[in-house]
C-alpha cells in the first residue's frame, strides 16, 4: 500500500556520539519492507528499552530505529497466508525493537513469522498490560510446573518481585493456587503491601540476600522465579528444597553466578533457563492461551501504569535507576 496519510512513531538516531530520540510523522513508505502491516494499539517499556536509551549494552542496533520490543495490534494489510486484515495480533521478542523496527509506533510493519494471533477471549488492551513482561512470567511458571513443582509443593520465591516480571509472575502463580514469597530491597510498607495485593503471601527483604550463601542453607523453597542472578541466584540454588527448580531469566543484579554443586548433587535441584526473545512458536502460542485465564484483571489493573508515546524515554529512564514500580504499557495513540 503506497499512502501519504502519516502516523506518529518514537525514532531513535545517532548523531555523533549521542543518541537522540523524538516524535516524527511518518509515512507508510518509511517503514521497513515486511510482510505484514499491523495498527498498532499498545506497546509496553521494559528494563531493556531503559538500557537503550541510556546506551547501554548495544541494545539499538541499527539507526534510525524505532523502539519496542513487543506491541498489540490490528492487521491492515498482509503478504502472509497466515494472517489477514482484521486479524488481532501481538509480537514479543525476536529482537524487534533492537534489530528491527518496533512497536513504538501506530503503525508498523513486521515480519510474519514474528507474530502470533491474540487468543479467544483476550483484546489488545489486556496483551499489552500483560506484554512482554508477563508473557515472560507465564514461561517461567510452565517452567516450573514441567519441573514437578505443584501448588502444593511449597513456597515459591519470586526475585525482582516489583518489576514487570517479577510482578505478573506474581499474580500468575497466586492465581494458580501457589504459596508465594516475593523478595524485594525495599522495606517501604508501600511496596510491601503492593505486594501482597497482587498476591504474595510473605515479603522477603533481608540483609542476607546481598552476601554470598553457604554451600548449603537450610531449605525453605520448593521453586523459584529469578529475574536478579549474581547472588541472589546463588543463595536461592543453596535454600532449594530437595528436588526444586529454579526458573531464571534476568541479570538484573549480574550475570555472574558463584556456586557450588552441592545443591546440585545433593538436593536433586535444577536450574532451567527461560528465553522469551527466540521461544519457538507453538510455545508461545501455549503461554498466550493461558494468560487469558491465569492472572487476573485486579492483579494486571494494580500492576500497570499506562503512559503516552511521548513519555517513553523519561519512563524508560526511571525504570533503569529503579525508581518504577509494577508494568508500563504505552498507549502508542494518547
Amino acid at each position: 500500500m503506497t499512502t501519504t496519510n502519516t502516523f506518529t512513531a518514537l525514532v531513535v538516531e545517532r548523531e555523533g556520539k549521542e543518541l537522540v530520540s523524538s516524535l516524527k510523522q511518518l509515512s507508510v513508505d518509511d517503514l521497513p519492507d515486511e510482510d505484514v502491516l499491523i495498527q498498532v494499539d499498545y506497546s509496553t517499556v521494559n528494563y531493556k528499552e531503559g538500557l537503550g536509551f541510556a546506551d547501554r549494552n548495544k541494545i539499538f542496533r541499527i539507526f534510525p530505529i524505532v523502539p519496542g520490543v513487543d506491541l498489540a495490534g490490528t492487521v491492515v494489510e498482509s503478504k502472509s497466508v497466515a494472517f489477514k486484515p482484521g486479524d488481532k495480533v501481538v509480537l514479543n521478542g525476536w529482537s524487534v525493537g533492537e534489530r528491527y523496527w518496533g512497536g513504538y509506533s501506530q503503525m508498523a510493519k513486521i515480519r510474519s513469522d514474528f507474530l502470533v494471533h491474540l487468543p479467544q477471549g483476550m483484546d489488545t488492551r489486556k496483551a499489552m498490560l500483560i506484554g512482554t513482561a508477563g508473557y515472560t512470567a507465564m514461561l517461567m511458571v510452565m517452567t516450573l510446573e514441567e519441573a514437578g513443582v505443584k501448588p502444593d509443593s511449597g513456597p515459591i520465591l519470586v526475585t525482582g518481585a516489583t518489576g514487570g516480571v517479577g510482578g505478573n509472575a506474581v499474580a500468575i502463580l497466586h492465581k494458580l493456587g501457589y504459596e508465594v514469597t516475593a523478595l524485594t530491597r525495599s522495606q517501604e510498607p508501600s511496596v510491601h503491601a503492593y505486594l501482597k495485593k497482587i498476591g504474595a503471601r510473605e515479603v522477603a527483604c533481608g540483609e542476607e540476600w546481598s552476601k554470598p550463601p553457604a554451600p548449603l542453607e537450610a531449605q525453605k523453597w520448593a521453586g523459584a522465579i529469578d529475574n536478579v542472578g549474581s547472588t541472589v541466584l546463588a543463595r536461592i540454588l543453596a535454600e532449594l528444597n530437595y528436588g526444586g527448580c529454579v526458573a531464571a531469566c534476568g541479570l538484573a543484579g549480574g550475570f555472574d553466578l558463584s556456586t557450588t554443586v552441592m545443591p546440585f548433587i545433593l538436593r536433586g535441584v535444577s536450574l532451567r533457563g527461560v528465553d522469551s526473545v527466540s521461544c519457538p512458536t507453538p510455545r508461545r502460542i501455549a503461554a498466550w492461551e493461558r494468560l487469558v485465564t491465569d492472572i487476573s484483571d485486579e492483579a494486571l489493573a494494580t500492576i500497570n501504569t499506562v503512559i503516552p508515546l511521548q513519555d517513553v524515554p523519561r519512563y524508560a529512564g526511571e525504570l533503569l535507576a529503579g525508581k518504577i514500580t509494577g508494568h508500563l504499557m504505552v498507549d502508542v495513540n494518547a
